[in-house]
């Protein structure tokens, strides 16, 4: 889909205020409610807004840890890497997974408690995943950026 100005600027305003009324949207975008609506539809319709969702303070809710985990597998055969895909979408700490290129097959992004808590994970979770050899933890100390957001 190729997106105009007016698009962008919807995005832009629907990635600052998901929960922004049609017709508040539509004035700050300069249309009318009805073809606001319009390309509202036909975004999420495409596939350019691919779903809505509150983001939730993860301290605010006790897991004051972020872990990033670099794992290797024992291969990069198709069958190896499906197992291991199906096997980690079930970990329920684990925010984000990247199948990468380079020295690890997959980079994980995972929010622990404290330290007990992903001992936990560690041990109940990553070591049981399907073909893995070797994982690498590294203990986020702060967060200094985390865009939620694309640049428009």
């Amino acid at each position: 889909m190729e997106l105009d100005a007016i698009d962008r600027a919807i995005l832009k305003a629907l990635q600052q205020d998901g929960r922004i009324s049609n017709a508040d949207l539509a004035s700050k975008v300069g249309l009318s409610a009805s073809a606001c609506s319009r390309r509202h539809d036909n975004l999420e319709k495409s596939g350019v807004i691919s779903s809505y969702h509150a983001r939730l303070a993860h301290k605010a809710l006790d897991y004051k840890m972020m872990v990033i985990v670099h794992i290797s597998l024992s291969g990069q055969f198709a069958k190896t890497l499906a197992e291991f895909e199906a096997a980690v979408k079930r970990v329920p700490n684990v925010l984000v997974c990247y199948l990468m290129s380079g020295e690890y097959d997959y980079i994980l992004r995972i929010a622990a408690k404290d330290l007990e808590d992903y001992e936990h994970i560690h041990r109940d979770w990553l070591s049981a995943l399907p073909h893995v050899v070797k994982i690498n933890s590294s203990f986020a100390l702060r967060e200094v950026i985390e865009r939620p957001n694309v640049g428009l």
